[in-house]
């Protein structure tokens, strides 16, 4: 697993097939919130769900890795600063979500973010160009690709790099294509006893057992 992060940056609404599912408008700019560290696990570790929510979903997302600070930085350099990519999950308390009218609750849980080994930028000449799945229990439920992002990997790090300096080690989490289960009908919650598996070509997979806190 990565180091402990300074900051963990998120993107919503990121792709186009996800918007599409909700039947939303694209946003015109990248939706940033925030994740705490205390989210963070590796490959294996338990996914654990407390009693204050009933409906954990899944999020394949492509994790960007800040290489070294980075301020101000234009499109056109951004994947400079990249120092790697990692495949994450972006867990979500759906219910705590959409009920408290912004999203960091319930997207910081405790074991919210499992993200697997960095795998250096050299390694990954496109990232935009990267299939990702979420398989739950041995069924695939998202199956799609980077180049559906909205904004892609130097859209984003540009945009967050006017507003927040970035420092070395910062994970940028990109978003998520469609298939999660709070829009599949019916709903698909993450329940003790799955077992969640993230899958980005090039980076690798995550498996994480899901249990009651």
């Amino acid at each position: 697993m990565i180091d402990l992060p300074q900051k963990i940056v998120c993107v919503g609404l990121n792709y186009r097939d996800h918007a599409q599912e909700q039947g939303v408008a694209l946003p015109e700019r990248p939706l940033l919130f925030a994740k705490w560290p205390n989210t963070l696990i590796g490959d294996g570790d338990e996914i654990r769900i407390p009693a204050i929510t009933q409906q954990v979903d899944y999020e394949a997302e492509l994790g960007v890795v800040i290489g070294r600070r980075a301020s101000r930085v234009p499109v056109d350099d951004a994947l400079d600063v990249v120092g790697g990519y990692v495949v994450a999950n972006d867990v979500s308390a759906r219910d705590l979500q959409f009920s408290d009218g912004q999203w960091v609750r319930g997207k910081s849980l405790d074991t919210f973010l499992p993200v697997g080994e960095l795998v250096p930028a050299s390694e990954v000449p496109d990232p935009q160009a990267l299939r990702i799945r979420a398989i739950l229990n041995g069924e695939t439920l998202q199956d799609s690709t980077t180049a559906n992002m909205v904004f892609g990997v130097a859209e984003i790090v540009a945009f967050v790099s006017q507003a927040i300096t970035l420092a070395e080690g910062d994970l940028i989490v990109t978003g998520t294509p469609a298939g999660v289960g709070a829009f599949r009908d019916p709903p698909v919650w993450l329940q003790p006893g799955d077992e969640i598996t993230i899958a980005i070509d090039g980076l690798g997979s995550i498996t994480n057992p899901v249990v009651s806190a």
